[in-house]
Formats: C-alpha cells, structure tokens, sequence
C-alpha cells in the first residue's frame, strides 16, 4: 500500500494547472473583494506550492532519512507531506479556474470545465509517459488527472458541504478502499475487469483499477484533499480571522490524525505486533508517523488501519497530512497577506511554485538521463 522507502518514496508533484491566473477571463474577479488582494493570496498558493517542491526534490534526490538528526527529520517529514500538500493546492486551483468566489456560469462555466477536463486528460497521457521511462519515482501525474475529473462535479458546492464531504471521505473512503484491496487479493474477478479495460490495454497496466484502488496513490483516498482544497479556496481568505482559524483547524487536524494513531496503536491489544509482523519487522513504533514502518507484506491485517504513516491511505494519515497542508498553506497565506518584505524576498520559492509540473516533469526526464 505505500511506496517502496528504498525508492526514495512516491512522487511528490504539483500539477496544478499553471496556468490558472490565465484561466481568469478578463473583468472577472477570481476572490472575493474584502482584504488582501487576490495576487497576494495567490502568491500565498505559490509560496505553498514552492515549498512542496523542495520537499519533492528533497525525498527524492535528496539523502537518505538515515543521516539521522534535524536533517534527517526534516526529509523524513517531507516524506507524503509534501504530496499532500500538492493535492489540496489542486483542489484550490480547480476552484480558481471554475469561478472564485462564484462558479461560474453558462457559456464561461461550460469553458472552464472543458479546460479542467483536457488538463485532466493530458496529465493521464503525461503520467503514462513519464512512467514509460522506468525511473524509481511512482508518478503521480495520471492519478492526478482522474482525480480532477472525479472531484469535478463538486466545483459548485459551498464551503460547509465541501468541507463536510471531505471529512466524511477521510472517514469513510480508507475503509472503503481496504474492503475492495481484499477483495482484489482473493478475487479472481480484476483479471477480467482488467482485460476489459482499454486503458489497461493501451498502457499494459492495470488501468482503472490500479489508478483507483491499488495504486501508490488510488483514488478513492486521495479525493478529500482536493476537496479540502476546494474548500478553502471557496473562503474569503481576506476576511479577518479566516487564515488564523484555517491554521487551527489545521493543528487540530494534525493532532487527530498523528496523536489518534499513536494512542490507537498502543491501546487497541496487538496492533503494534501485528503491524510489525506484516511488514516484516518494520519500524512500527513509528508508525503514526514514519515511512520507515515499512510497507505491508502479503495480506495486509486490520491493524494497518491504525497507522498514519504518510503512504498509508488510512484515515489517521489522511487526516494528519491534511492538518500539516492547511497549516502550511494558512502560513504562506499570512505572509503574503501580512508581510509585503519578507512576501518579496520569497519570490524565487514562489517562482518555483507557478512552475511546479515543469519541474516536476525535468526532474523524472533528468533522473532518467542520468541513471540510465
């Protein structure tokens, strides 16, 4: 279920439409009017989406988390965090390309999701492609192109049922998603969905069912970060007080998933035992927070579901990942709103940041390059 730590972990990305300030028809404003202005609050994403970037470069080009000391915990935190943090960064930047504040309508609607949908498209092509090259990075980039066009159909929710939906998929969808692997494990049944498949017999993969359930990053438990991020781009960020409660809920977030794995893994009787025992001796006193527990050998045991190592896909991690992306982004947010000096002297991160795929796609060419 998670990627393989001796590969430097999954692929961390920010394909979030570069181009989605372009995407804002001329006259038409992207935020509400109260506040910060919208070019600060998208210098604010940027300076996110810079820093997940470095994160990216850290967990895979970067030295092992075994250096051992705040170097080490600082890659190590990298690991999952960062891709988190791109996932809800893309949910924003649906939001910014179908209308924000308002989705927008009519003929300018029917664009703006045609426009979503081709990106979505093209990242699938892209991803397939990247793939092809057969470096150690897991790309993410066709899973992210499903992912935009599953959470398309909520791009004109409000913020409460967004953000209820959300949380209800970080609930729900990693039970969901353990039920269906084992029935994929004991079933002879994805065999034939898979021989059915088109994409599975076009790119000599899984298809579907590896995009959805099975692998590095399925679909089904990564919907709630893009929803979340749409969430928050639906708030009005420059109204006093949204940022700093953004930051709360971030932290409780963070506290719930981490700390409830922790307690849930030494109070539930043989759940440390059994995690170490299904990935053959891993880290598991680490597990509510580490990708050093390792990945699950053979059948994976309903103790896994305690866990909140960053590539888990269980609740806990998804609920920690995303309290450490709103924290993150609620901070960027603060300094491009609050801090014009120290905003500008971050320009080069948030350079990085408006041109995240590009990076992301030199860097899986260059490592192909230079390791082939």
């Amino acid at each position: 279920m998670t990627p393989n730590p001796s590969l430097a972990v999954s692929s961390e990305v920010a394909p979030e439409l570069e181009a989605a300030r372009s995407a804002v028809p001329s006259g038409t404003s992207s935020t509400a009017p109260s506040g910060t202005s919208s070019t600060e609050r998208l210098i604010g994403v940027d300076l996110a989406r810079g820093l997940a970037v470095l994160g990216m470069y850290s967990v895979h080009v970067g030295p092992d988390v075994s250096v051992g000391g705040p170097v080490g915990f600082l890659l190590e935190t990298a690991r999952g965090r960062s891709s988190a943090l791109f996932a809800l960064l893309a949910g924003f930047s649906l939001v910014i390309i179908t209308g924000r504040p308002c989705p927008r309508t009519g003929r300018a609607g029917r664009q703006a999701v045609g426009r979503v949908v081709i990106r979505a498209v093209v990242l699938v092509m892209l991803g397939y492609a990247l793939s092809a090259l057969d470096t150690p990075i897991d790309v993410i980039l066709s899973f992210y192109g499903v992912l935009f066009l599953a959470v398309l159909p909520l791009h004109r929710m409000r913020v409460a049922t967004l953000a209820l939906i959300a949380a209800a998929g970080a609930l729900v969808l990693p039970q969901i998603l353990y039920l269906v692997q084992k029935a994929i494990e004991d079933g002879t049944w994805p065999d034939a969905v898979i021989a059915a498949d088109p994409l599975a017999r076009i790119t000599g993969t899984d298809g579907l069912i590896e995009l959805l359930f099975t692998g590095e990053y399925p679909v089904l438990t990564w919907m709630p970060f893009l929803i979340a991020g749409m969430a928050v781009a639906r708030l009005d960020l420059g109204r006093p007080g949204v940022r700093s409660r953004l930051a709360l809920v971030g932290g409780v977030c963070t506290v719930l998933g981490y700390g409830g794995s922790w307690l849930a893994l030494r109070l539930v009787p043989h759940a440390l035992s059994a995690v170490a025992a299904a990935t053959d001796g891993g880290s598991a006193s680490s597990a509510w927070w580490s990708d050093t527990v390792g990945d699950p050998e053979g059948s994976t045991p309903p103790a896994w579901l305690l866990v909140a190592a960053p590539h888990s896909q269980t609740t806990f991690s998804i609920v920690g990942n995303m309290g450490v992306a709103l924290v993150v982004l609620s901070t960027c947010l603060a300094l491009s709103g609050g801090m014009p000096r120290l905003s500008r002297s971050a320009a080069p991160l948030a350079a990085v940041g408006r041109t995240a795929l590009t990076l992301y796609v030199l860097h899986i060419v260059a490592l192909w390059f230079f390791t082939d």
